[in-house]
């Protein structure tokens, strides 16, 4: 009796195996993956130009600020002399500390100097870009939300 119990609870869980994801869903996963990779290599032999792909521009106007404090009191942007001109805390400025995060991130890694200037850069596209010098880290502020951009674009202004 146990074992046609066995046999019958062993057939069962077969055939639902069989179906907890249908044939066709697996078929045409693999599907789009093999159209994927077709598209890309045939973009890769004929050397179609790539789109969506950033073009730096040149800078127009910068400023060298040094970023200080830390996640519990917020952080402050300083110019060169010291003069406070941001602080996360204030005008929805959060996003610096996001910011003050990533830089402080990548020096850790480079083992480069935390007390390093960086530099806000408006390019003659308009956009807003933070540079590194000491890591070579930088971003371009697209895409980012207008209050965000706006908490570094205010500091070329």
């Amino acid at each position: 009796m146990l074992t046609s119990q066995t046999a019958s609870l062993a057939n069962q869980m077969k055939h639902r195996d069989r179906e907890m994801v249908p044939r066709f869903l697996v078929i045409a996963m693999f599907s789009l993956m093999l159209i994927s990779l077709a598209m890309v290599s045939y973009a890769q032999w004929t050397d179609h130009p790539k789109s969506g792909v950033l073009k730096i521009s040149p800078i127009e106007k910068e400023i060298t600020v040094s970023l200080v404090g830390d996640r519990s009191v917020g952080v402050a942007i300083n110019d060169m002399d010291g003069t406070q001109l941001a602080h996360s805390n204030l005008n929805k400025s959060g996003f610096i500390d996001v910011i003050w995060v990533s830089v402080m991130r990548e020096r850790t890694v480079q083992n480069k100097d935390m007390t390093a200037p960086i530099r806000v850069v408006r390019r003659e596209n308009g956009h807003t870009a933070i540079l590194d010098d000491a890591t070579g880290w930088s971003i371009e502020l697209i895409g980012y939300g207008q209050d965000n951009v706006a908490a570094f674009a205010r500091l070329i202004d």
